[in-house]
């Protein structure tokens, strides 16, 4: 792939953010969503690759952009062929609500590198590069803790742990408060949470718990980048749902996915972009005819890590990309 892919990327996370960002508290999460995905699609369009969407808004007949299979980018001659993960708008909820850490996210790898998640549930576990080998997703909570303390060099009083504040989660949480860590709980945004355990500034130190299989793999993307680590499972609830395991080729609902099986070989890229303010990213901020971003930008066969903030003038972005609010609500291009 192109280094250059990196920051083309971001021109894509940065777009989405800014348009769902328009709808910050408003109570409105669809129509956040649909501002983002419709923003990101319109921007792919500029990309110099040769896209197919794997990890996208649904299937063909669920999703009118940004659908499974879905090619995207130029596509022309010598243009990489990638496979592209996407979630416009990580956070729907969290953008209706004006609640913390939504934020828009593109990955990318080389064809057939990633994995082809289902819509399904994944069990997670995830750290940074400090706790890489330290942990593993058969072993009790308890013991991955310890672990990750003496890894980082703190007390189990000291680690925190990400968790989705969930009903399937209250034995977990009842337990890694039993060893004595401490909790985060979030309502939405398990991405940003894995993602968060490989930067110290975050005060994150682990993830764990069932969440999206999509969004396993788009934290995968950033994980290998930065040298963290994380394994999943996939927890088919019925038996469409093994079926779709079956024909990935995965025959043991109970196999255990490594880093390397959520993305293969040595490089891939990871963009987002804070649509609302977190411990990783700062949102969209709106200053008269102005958006500034806040966005992060990693690339795997380098192990750089951009933070990228950008002062855009709305009313010289395409009309498909950034739309402003007359006062009533109803949309005019800007």
């Amino acid at each position: 792939m192109d280094r250059s892919l990196t920051l083309e990327l971001v021109r894509v996370t940065e777009a989405a953010a800014i348009a769902a960002a328009r709808w910050m508290g408003r109570g409105k999460k669809n129509e956040a969503d649909d501002a983002a995905t419709t923003a990101m699609r319109a921007m792919f369009d500029t990309v110099p690759m040769d896209g197919v969407v794997v990890i996208g808004e649904g299937e063909l007949d669920e999703a009118p952009m940004l659908y499974i299979g879905e090619p995207l980018g130029l596509r022309g001659p010598g243009h990489p062929k990638v496979d592209v993960a996407v979630d416009p708008l990580e956070g729907t909820n969290i953008v209706a609500k004006g609640l913390w850490n939504a934020i828009t996210v593109v990955a990318i790898a080389d064809r057939g590198n990633l994995l082809h998640a289902p819509d399904m549930y994944m069990d997670k576990i995830a750290v940074g590069p400090e706790a890489k080998g330290y942990v593993h997703i058969d072993r009790p909570i308890e013991e991955n803790i310890r672990a990750v303390a003496k890894a980082k060099g703190k007390d189990v009083e000291d680690v925190v742990v990400v968790v989705l504040d969930r009903p399937r989660h209250e034995e977990l949480i009842a337990r890694i408060r039993e060893v004595g860590a401490r909790i985060k709980l979030i309502p939405d945004g398990d991405v940003a949470g894995a993602i968060s355990t490989a930067f110290p500034h975050t005060g994150i130190d682990m993830l764990v718990g069932i969440g999206g299989a999509p969004e396993g793999v788009i934290a995968a993307v950033a994980l290998k980048c930065m040298g963290g680590d994380m394994m999943g499972r996939l927890k088919p609830q019925n038996e469409t749902e093994l079926r779709r395991l079956r024909e990935m080729g995965i025959d043991n609902p109970d196999r255990v996915l490594y880093l390397d099986d959520l993305v293969r070989g040595d490089d891939a890229i990871f963009a987002a972009t804070g649509v609302t303010d977190g411990e990783l990213l700062r949102g969209v901020r709106f200053t008269g005819s102005r958006a500034i971003t806040h966005s992060v930008v990693m690339r795997a066969k380098t192990g750089t890590v951009r933070f990228v903030d950008a002062e855009h003038r709305l009313g010289q972005k395409p009309s498909l990309v950034i739309k402003d609010f007359v006062p009533h609500g109803t949309e005019k291009e800007a």
